[in-house]
């Protein structure tokens, strides 16, 4: 099977803010929504998400 061709995303198009009335904080980008305990933890999960989409996040 032929190794997919990432395409490069900034991460300037990744929108992170803190959840209201829940703790966390929430990553958006692309119609994907990720959630995570830390800014960390929810840009991790954005990078697997956009990553099923063929596209790298960097």
């Amino acid at each position: 099977m032929a190794k997919k061709v990432l395409k490069k995303l900034s991460t300037s198009r990744v929108t992170t803010f803190k959840i209201r009335n829940r703790r966390g904080y929430a990553a958006l980008c692309m119609g994907n929504l990720t959630e995570g305990n830390t800014v960390s933890i929810a840009l991790a999960r954005m990078a697997k998400a956009v990553k099923r989409m063929g596209y790298l996040l960097a």
